[in-house]
């Protein structure tokens, strides 16, 4: 639960800087993305290390980092190309059958994009964290 709840406040942290850098500087998706991205990892890293999993810090903070970045880079890469492929076809998708303007159907397209890409790189991280960078918690103190 408290692994969701971090995950949740990284999600508010990504799409707010993603809206804030795409729709206020006019950044591409997959820059807005990316940089989103590792603010919401500093996020989800700190969260984790000292509220989710505190038994962790047993393990040095720096090979944490390491691992928790690799993990996290690993997530980059399976991010940017869907942030690149899934936005042009949504885009094209809200104008066409919703008929809104090129300003609104942006909107939702980076907007769903990201979801989808959040969506599928959380499954990724959740598992190779919990078993990997934070494998040294003891599985039954978890809630």
């Amino acid at each position: 639960m408290k692994f969701a709840m971090v995950g949740a406040i990284g999600a508010i942290i990504d799409f707010g800087v993603m809206n804030l850098l795409s729709h206020f500087t006019n950044m591409s998706l997959v820059y807005a993305g990316t940089i989103s991205f590792i603010c919401a990892v500093i996020s989800n890293f700190t969260w984790n290390r000292f509220w989710t999993y505190p038994e962790s810090r047993s393990r040095p903070l720096i090979n944490q980092l390491a691992m928790f970045f690799l993990v996290n880079a690993a997530g980059v890469a399976i991010r940017i190309p869907t942030l690149h492929y899934l936005e042009p076809p949504l885009l094209h998708f809200f104008e066409g059958v919703f008929h809104t303007s090129y300003a609104t159907a942006e909107f939702y397209a980076k907007n769903i994009t990201l979801a989808s890409a959040v969506g599928i790189v959380m499954i990724w991280n959740f598992f190779v964290n919990r078993y990997w960078t934070y494998n040294d918690i003891d599985h039954s103190s978890e809630v």
